[in-house]
């Protein structure tokens, strides 16, 4: 039997995770621009306007991971 503990865990576990569609979205455009395409670009493409909204690649774009590996290129967004 699960305590309350790990019942409350598990039902707002949702929290604090970021969501695995945008993680992938995130790794899809830094494998992208490390091999030399725009970012601007990337965006566009279908494997990330389909599989984000536009709230969610601006989440994508805060995420600091992304910021650091593509570096001047979100600024110019």
């Amino acid at each position: 039997m699960a305590s309350f503990v790990d019942t409350l865990r598990s039902v707002y576990s949702f929290l604090f995770t970021r969501p695995q569609k945008e993680q992938l979205v995130a790794e899809y455009v830094v494998r992208e621009h490390h091999r030399g395409r725009p970012l601007a670009e990337i965006l566009e493409d279908p494997y990330v306007t389909n599989r984000c909204t536009p709230d969610q690649i601006r989440r994508v774009l805060e995420r600091p991971e992304l910021i650091h590996a593509l570096g001047d290129d979100v600024s110019e967004l």
